[in-house]
């Protein structure tokens, strides 16, 4: 059986949001904690990487389940907690063959996408989901990639420098999940908990 983990990329500060989005209450529930149960559904084991405000988003949140990772360098970009979330992958215990990178700000994601994605996994796997043909997240990773995204991964770009040029499978996610990512508030008034 192939063992696939959750990564969630949740060290943000949310500049143009005002706060962290991993703080941010979406329909009764902090978007971390959203990220975490929605993973946790499909993975095993599940990550969050934390950066900005990681001590408050740690006490505030339930992240039962989740193994925590802070991010000392989130303020340099998302590459810097792919890195770190991978690093913590490449030390796990257990054999992982393939990560499943999501992000905190995509309160839309579902299980019956991770879990369409999850079919893909392999060690040598490389697959993004698609919604209506254009690209998304969540992106599936297998282990023999992760040395190569951790060497390429710079700013915000994350992985996208490392799968450019390389085959990489577009898995259909359409209608299983809403990928809209939350840059801005309703309304443009952060809402903290």
């Amino acid at each position: 059986m192939t063992s696939v983990a959750g990564l969630v990329l949740a060290a943000g500060g949310g500049r143009r949001y005002g706060m962290p989005k991993a703080l941010v209450e979406y329909e009764g529930s902090l978007l971390v904690e959203r990220a975490v149960r929605t993973a946790a559904a499909v993975c095993d084991p599940v990550l969050v990487v934390l950066g900005a405000r990681a001590v408050d988003v740690w006490r505030t949140a339930d992240l039962d389940g989740a193994t925590v990772l802070a991010n000392r360098d989130w303020e340099t970009g998302m590459a810097s907690s792919l890195r770190t979330g991978l690093d913590g992958l490449r030390g796990w215990p257990g054999v992982v063959d393939a990560a499943l990178v999501q992000l905190v700000d995509m309160p839309g994601m579902t299980p019956a996408a991770l879990a369409r994605m999850a079919e893909h996994a392999a060690p040598d796997a490389l697959a993004v989901a698609t919604y209506d043909g254009v690209r998304g997240h969540p992106v599936l990773l297998g282990r023999e990639h992760w040395a190569g995204v951790v060497a390429t991964a710079t700013g915000d770009e994350g992985a996208r420098r490392y799968l450019a040029g390389r085959a990489v499978t577009e898995v259909d996610c359409t209608g299983l999940a809403d990928p809209a990512d939350l840059d801005v508030p309703p309304g443009g008034v952060p809402s903290a908990p």
